[in-house]
């Protein structure tokens, strides 16, 4: 059932039928796993399938399905052992991801880069081959062997040169069998370079028991108190699902506390854990004191995965000032930005190599540290193992710092905050019920009522609010999405809007040329979003949020662009190429294009009730889906009239079922038993792929679910159901 599904890209559907059925869920991400073993090729499936197109085949590559499975992993909650092939390939791009860091960038300690690896590979023996070949590459043989002979790998198993080294390797008279430092380490900073912590070591307090935990609450929760707060977890390499938070760091004035949360969970306590969320959630909902943070809004995600009881805590969170949003403001106001730049830098005694370096080099808090304070942060530390016990001193410090340097860059652009082209007073900006800032009417829903730390946190790269866009049909609404957002592209197409969608495999740049060159909105996320940003004027680039379902996504978007949707628009695009021209094809038309394809035999031809194609055409009668009764109210006056004509035999090729303009339409994707259906007249095709529509359910589900942007208030022409 599921397979020739997978093939034909319909994975929602797969996913419906394994719903309820834990067995089945195994079952099918064992099988998609062995569909990504690097000599497997999905072509050896399809040919066991006849009726499924080639071209849909074809995309059921590693990579796509890859991302499935984790998908399916997370959704289900089962554990990733399931799927070695896949989690194989994942931690095999974490290590190549290692060396890039260690040896390519050189941003990663030795220290930090050989305890990930060590975490990494295990006892697994093939990431231990890889591994070799990936020293052989970026170091020499004699290292690969050191390694090798750590893991104990038989000879024959190495190539013959780092086999050779071993050998020699075994016969010293000393060996050393944990792996030497045989690299040359040239991270050896100085560290006056680097920001440094006004406070004495003894005054970071390093938190692991109850008792301790008491007095750091008496001390923090103080009415307008100012706190810096940040926190760590373990890098994700290869893992599923979002970190759990290992440490937590507040730091006030005088004092900077680091909660050893990882230690808490294991003391299995209920009652003291609860006492623990009950502080944390009274820290961030107290509206007296100021929370300082940059990028809170993926701390307090992390939190609440660690801690799923501070799940609601979110929408009661008051007091955050995200310095995010504020170095954002800062990149705007980019001349007293230099100026102020210019001033530190030439108050500071003596040059230092970090300030001859490139500025790129620096970014995120860092570069804010060192534009405002003169120093950057030391970083090395940033991608460490924050579960392993105890801490190095050097995490202490970096965490420590982390934290600290809030305050401080607080202070300074509290002193004279209109030399940064800021508001007079920075608390105007702080999330919650206290905010005196305007909130524009009609601009959330789900989303708009979404929580006060959301409403402070949200992208800076989005500006302008849904108010500061004028309204704009879906029709002429037109965006360019980038790789990884195909499922977004299809939500968007669903609901009318002119969408063209970059592969994967596509460079990220393209997009801007495309924005540039056909006046397109930029749709993307992650890193490619500040690099995209600076290529498209103000308001021309959208940061989706990709812990949102793809539905969620176009919402928000549609919401925050101001656009309106009308029931005319859903499906008045096709889904797969973006075309919205169609040819409207009468069910008997249909049947004999089915015969001349041999898709159709006689035996099969179940005769149906001909109805004239001038009558359809103009007095259609539309029998609507089930639908809340909201919608229902808002559609008996709707009339089903798409925009397009029927198809004649001009428009086909002699004796065949292809256009003229060489599309050929995609019969074979109807199942025959919809041509019994009684009340069903005519088919819809795309022009430009071929895809075949006809009436379904489709329709009534996607209204369901888009109903609270639907311009509802005047009912127009209903477009087409789409296939299920």
């Amino acid at each position: 059932m599921c397979t020739p599904l997978l093939l034909q890209d319909k994975a929602n559907l797969v996913e419906d039928y394994v719903a309820d059925y834990p067995h089945l869920q195994s079952q099918l991400l064992q099988i998609m796993d062995t569909w990504c073993h690097p000599t497997f090729n999905t072509r050896d499936i399809a040919r066991q399938y006849q009726n499924v197109p080639p071209s849909r085949a074809d995309k059921l590559n590693q990579k796509m399905l890859s991302k499935l499975v984790f998908r399916l992993l997370g959704q289900y909650n089962l554990d990733p052992a399931l799927c070695p092939n896949v989690m194989n390939q994942r931690h095999l791009g974490t290590l190549r991801y290692l060396f890039y860091k260690r040896f390519v960038e050189k941003s990663m300690t030795q220290e930090n880069w050989e305890d990930h690896i060590q975490n990494m590979v295990g006892e697994n023996v093939w990431l231990q081959e890889q591994l070799i070949q990936l020293l052989i590459s970026y170091c020499d043989a004699a290292t690969a062997a050191q390694w090798a002979l750590s893991y104990h790998l038989p000879s024959e198993s190495l190539p013959a040169k780092v086999a050779e080294k071993m050998h020699e390797l075994q016969h010293q008279e000393r060996v050393e069998v944990t792996k030497e430092r045989t690299y040359d380490s040239k991270m050896d900073k100085k560290n006056d370079h680097y920001y440094q912590l006004p406070i004495a070591r003894e005054n970071i307090h390093f938190l692991q028991t109850w008792e301790e935990v008491d007095k750091c609450r008496e001390v923090v929760l103080q009415p307008g108190q100012v706190v810096g707060i940040d926190m760590e977890w373990r890098p994700p390499f290869g893992l599923v699902g979002r970190p759990r938070v290992s440490v937590l760091q507040i730091a006030t004035k005088e004092h900077v506390y680091l909660l050893d949360l990882l230690q808490f969970s294991k003391l299995d306590q209920e009652e003291k854990e609860k006492e623990l969320c009950h502080f944390i959630w009274k820290l961030f909902s107290d509206p007296s004191i100021i929370k300082l943070g940059y990028g809170m809004s993926g701390d307090l995600c992390s939190l609440s995965t660690t801690y799923p009881a501070l799940r609601e805590m979110e929408k009661q969170v008051q007091g955050i000032l995200d310095l995010l949003q504020v170095d954002k403001q800062l990149q705007k106001n980019s001349g007293l930005w230099k100026k102020h730049h210019t001033l530190v830098e030439s108050l500071r005694q003596e040059p230092s190599s970090i300030t001859q370096s490139p500025r790129q080099a620096e970014k995120g808090l860092s570069l804010l540290v060192q534009n405002l304070l003169g120093k950057p942060l030391d970083k090395t530390e940033q991608l460490s193992n924050w579960e392993k016990r105890p801490l190095r001193e050097e995490q202490i410090l970096y965490a420590a710092s982390d934290a600290y340097c809030l305050l401080e860059v607080y202070e300074v652009l509290c002193k004279d905050p209109a030399h940064f082209g800021l508001t007079a007073n920075l608390k105007e900006s702080l999330g919650g019920k206290q905010s005196t800032k305007p909130r524009a009417k009609k601009t959330l829903s789900k989303q708009g009522t979404q929580s006060p730390s959301k409403q402070v946190l949200a992208s800076a790269g989005d500006t302008l609010s849904a108010s500061a866009f004028p309204e704009i049909s879906a029709k002429d609404f037109s965006v360019v999405c980038d790789t990884m957002l195909q499922g977004l592209a299809r939500y968007l197409r669903c609901l009318g809007v002119d969408v063209c969608v970059l592969e994967n495999t596509d460079d990220h740049r393209q997009a801007a040329e495309i924005a540039r060159k056909e006046g397109r909105i930029i749709l993307t996320s992650g890193l490619p979003y500040q690099k995209l940003q600076a290529q498209v004027g103000e308001g021309r680039c959208f940061s989706v949020n990709c812990s949102d379902k793809a539905k969620q996504q176009a919402l928000s978007i549609l919401k925050h662009f101001n656009v309106r949707v009308t029931l005319s628009d859903i499906f008045s695009r096709c889904q797969v190429c973006n075309c919205d021209k169609y040819l409207k094809i009468s069910k008997e038309k249909m049947k004999h294009l089915m015969k001349i394809s041999g898709y159709l035999s006689r035996e099969d031809d179940t005769g149906c009730t001909k109805n004239p194609e001038e009558d359809w055409e103009l007095c259609p009668k539309v029998e609507t889906p089930a639908l809340s009764e909201t919608i229902t109210e808002q559609l008996p006056s709707c009339a089903y009239n798409p925009n397009c004509r029927w198809l004649a035999d001009s428009d086909l090729n002699a004796g065949s079922f292809t256009l003229k303009n060489g599309t050929t339409l995609q019969i074979r994707t109807i199942p025959l038993g919809v041509l019994e259906k009684t009340d069903l007249s005519h088919f819809y095709c795309c022009t430009q792929c071929g895809k075949v529509f006809w009436e379904g359910s489709h329709f009534g589900r996607v209204v369901s679910q888009f109903q609270e942007i639907l311009d509802g208030s005047k009912p127009q022409t209903q477009s087409f159901y789409e296939l299920s």
